[in-house]
């Protein structure tokens, strides 16, 4: 009884009602023209996954999101870059907004955006909402990680491109919802370097399902789902080594025993040692390797200050509060560098 009482004393949880999708979505509208260009962006990436536009997917920009000016001028910066590569790259800025922690830390802007510890969730959706909406007017296609599947109700009809990460490619709930979006979603092979629970994911994410979700009101619902034949493998090495050269590609398919779903390779994490420098050495590799690899597109970590700083009251503007990013001045001489090798040798229609 004493137990009882004890546990009876305990103060309740707090509990603060947020904003329904559709109430967000009302009061940080989307455009019909944007709409029809994020409609083309996403068709654009499914081509390009599909091997049917041989331009190389990247996926670039900040590990996350923490300061949105800095970020508008990363897409302003990349919108200039677009310019002049389009011919052979396709870009799309990473704007991730969700930050997963093995542990504990800052779960990113959408969770606390004053980065205080305050969690104010509601000015979280509303800021990366109306980010996105600005991001999306410059022209930039959109890419994020599909972390809280109650999220996703807020900002499916703004991002262009989505990714499982490691540690949750093996979640039935996120293969459940990946299979329910509107656009091309990567599944990350495991952090021990195993392809399969991303290859089982990417399967189940294919087809059909019904599963409990959330409505746009905001009510528990069944969502049945489609299938989402747009998704694919996401090679971002393992604890023990890197996994994007074609020798270690050519071992998965084989293990495989067939083809290999369309490749996007993440040249951080494991396959750059946790080491953002070596982010331009691994994508060298890629794009010299790309003519018998296949590999359709990447992910590169980058901001406007190359490394990595901890969240004070003293930060440098413009440099990632999560994992090491690649400066901008570095990123943009490797990626105009990369469309001059593409010219020069093209993925041919055979691959």
């Amino acid at each position: 009884m004493n137990a009882l009482n004890t546990a009876l004393q305990k103060p309740t949880a707090q509990e603060t009602i947020l904003s329904l999708p559709h109430q967000l979505k009302a009061q940080l509208p989307l455009s019909n023209p944007l709409a029809q260009q994020i409609a083309e962006q996403r068709q654009t990436i499914q081509n390009i996954l599909e091997g049917r536009d041989k331009r190389l997917l990247v996926i670039t920009g900040p590990c996350s999101i923490h300061d949105t000016e800095s970020a508008l001028e990363y897409a302003e910066k990349l919108k200039q870059l677009q310019a002049q590569v389009s011919k052979h790259i396709f870009l799309v800025m990473r704007a991730y907004i969700e930050k997963p922690r093995t542990t504990v830390g800052w779960k990113g802007f959408l969770y606390d955006p004053n980065l205080d510890g305050s969690s104010n969730m509601q000015l979280g959706l509303e800021k990366s909402r109306e980010l996105y909406l600005k991001i999306a007017a410059m022209g930039l296609p959109i890419a994020s990680e599909i972390l809280s599947p109650m999220a996703t109700a807020y900002f499916d009809d703004l991002l262009a491109w989505g990714a499982i990460g490691a540690r949750t490619s093996e979640s039935q709930i996120h293969r459940e919802i990946s299979s329910h979006m509107p656009y091309s979603i990567g599944f990350k092979n495991g952090t021990d370097g195993s392809i399969q629970i991303a290859l089982d994911a990417i399967q189940s994410a294919s087809h059909p399902h019904q599963f409990l979700g959330m409505s746009q009101s905001g009510l528990p619902s069944i969502l049945e789902s489609g299938g989402n034949p747009k998704a694919h493998l996401i090679l971002r090495g393992s604890n023990s080594g890197p996994n994007y050269r074609l020798a270690e590609i050519e071992q998965m398919k084989a293990k495989a025993k067939g083809e290999l779903p369309a490749l996007v390779i993440d040249c951080s994490h494991g396959n750059s040692s946790k080491n953002p420098m070596l982010q331009p050495e691994v994508l060298r590799t890629i794009v010299d390797e790309r003519h018998l690899s296949s590999v359709r597109g990447v992910m590169l970590e980058s901001h406007l200050l190359d490394g990595a700083q901890k969240i004070s009251c003293a930060m440098a503007y413009g440099q990632s509060v999560t994992d090491g990013c690649l400066g901008w001045d570095k990123t943009c001489q490797l990626l105009l560098e990369v469309a001059e090798n593409l010219k020069a040798c093209p993925l041919q229609r055979s691959a």
